[in-house]
């Protein structure tokens, strides 16, 4: 692990760091969706005054109000933390310059090709190239590919005529944010910090152990820092990916992949289970290592591994409504005008965040079938599909369930009445092995 207790800091990066350890400085957070909003309320419950920045207004105006719409924030707390004065948000970025040091939480996207879309980045970056002083330190949280902190925020911010290092310190720290997981959020998750120089990194670690509980790991530069995110999501991704063709093995070969899983996973060592489902959602697992893959390119490195794991996982959608084709098949029916009842849209358990859900896809597939569908989820309301917006009913009854000729379990949320399901359902095609292997299941149906 590369340390900055011994580094030698110019004048401005002691005064920050002596706000930092002093909480005396304005942090500035920009961008307040599922990774900033959280972010920006830990800054503030540490004692910093924070500043939110987004370019939606709706989501300004919702903070100020102390409105919250994140699930991984409290709602007392925000609510508390913007009647303190101690958070607030604007759209205006004319603000910057009342900041000593800015976290960028943007989304980064693929395009259509699987590139990385850096538009939210860099309009960021040159926003507050236009508006930071002598001695902010700016932090780049967004998932990216290695390169990025140096090759495409630093010259803007330079462009200032600030020098990095000297007048401005710029780092990379990935965010580590697992909506809906109970015991790791952002307060207690250990937090990777690499700068451009080993100032930077000094005076960002600073502000981190401030602010969380969890350990800062400091690295040697934010090409490291960008390089392990994108390994841990790869890591997921893969596994899942091999989790998901041994599903699809086993289905042919009438073996029970989840009990397969469960045996193996007795070992002691040498295996960590991993489980298939209908697909992967949510903006890192899905998307991340393609920014590798695309990156990887520069170098003439093709990425097989990734690639085809990435083209397992993409296939699970059509693999789903192939079995639900074939489950309906058994019972004399068709999938076209056929009633499918799918429970869940969020990409995971008991959150509201269906963004790259398989569902989509799913229902998409559907659609092209001919067959009907609804969905119900208690925490998504509404979700578009195709530019369409569609309402989901919160939970299911008896009439949903007897008019459906197949109920897909596509997310497993613990709010779903599985018993009454299990009872009035006639067919149930389990993609999240909510019931398990169990004979007396005769109407429930596995990957």
């Amino acid at each position: 692990m590369t340390t900055t207790a011994n580094v030698q800091l110019n004048d401005l990066a002691q005064q920050l760091i002596e706000k930092l350890e002093t909480k005396n400085a304005t942090i500035g957070v920009v961008g307040l969706g599922y990774v900033g909003l959280p972010l920006a309320v830990e800054k503030a419950k540490a004692g910093y005054n924070v500043i939110g920045f987004d370019v939606q207004e709706e989501k300004v105006a919702k903070v100020n109000k102390g409105e919250n719409y994140i699930g991984d924030v409290l709602p007392e707390d925000l609510e508390n933390l913007v009647f303190s004065g101690r958070l607030s948000a604007t759209a205006d970025y004319s603000f910057i310059k009342e900041v000593d040091a800015l976290a960028i939480c943007v989304p980064t996207p693929l395009d259509i090709y699987k590139h990385p879309n850096m538009k939210y980045v860099e309009s960021s970056a040159k926003a507050i190239a236009q508006n930071f002083t002598k001695g902010t330190l700016v932090v780049l949280e967004s998932t990216t590919y290695p390169g990025t902190t140096e090759e495409l925020i630093k010259p803007i911010l330079e462009e200032s005529g600030l020098v990095c290092g000297e007048d401005f310190f710029l780092a990379y720290s990935p965010e580590r944010v697992d909506p809906g997981n109970k015991q790791f959020k952002t307060k207690n998750t250990p937090k990777v910090v690499g700068g451009i120089t080993p100032e930077c990194t000094k005076v960002a670690a600073t502000m981190y152990r401030n602010v969380l509980e969890g350990e800062i790991h400091e690295v040697s530069s934010p090409s490291v820092a960008e390089m392990e995110k994108i390994l841990e999501n790869t890591f997921r991704n893969i596994n899942i990916a091999l989790a998901n063709e041994m599903a699809i093995l086993c289905n042919k070969m009438g073996i029970d992949v989840w009990e397969v899983i469960d045996a193996a996973a007795t070992k002691p060592y040498g295996f960590m289970p991993f489980y298939p489902g209908p697909g992967l959602g949510g903006h890192c697992i899905p998307i991340d290592p393609w920014y590798l893959t695309w990156k990887a390119r520069e170098y003439n490195y093709h990425t097989k591994l990734i690639e085809t794991a990435g083209e397992i996982n993409d296939s699970m959608p059509d693999f789903v409504v192939q079995r639900c084709a074939e489950i309906l098949n058994n019972q004399g029916k068709a999938l076209k005008d056929s009633n499918i009842l799918v429970l869940g849209v969020a990409y995971k358990r008991d959150i509201d965040d269906y963004r790259e859900s398989p569902v989509l896809p799913i229902l998409e597939r559907l659609d092209a079938s001919g067959a009907q569908w609804n969905v119900v989820d208690p925490y998504v309301k509404q979700f578009k599909l195709n530019g369409k917006i569609n309402y989901t009913a919160e939970n299911t009854d008896p009439e949903l369930l007897r008019n459906a000729d197949l109920v897909l379990i596509a997310t497993d949320h613990s709010e779903f009445r599985y018993n009454e399901i299990l009872n009035s359902a006639s067919a149930i095609f389990d993609t999240r092995n909510v019931f398990e292997k169990d004979a007396s299941h005769n109407n429930v149906f596995s990957l």
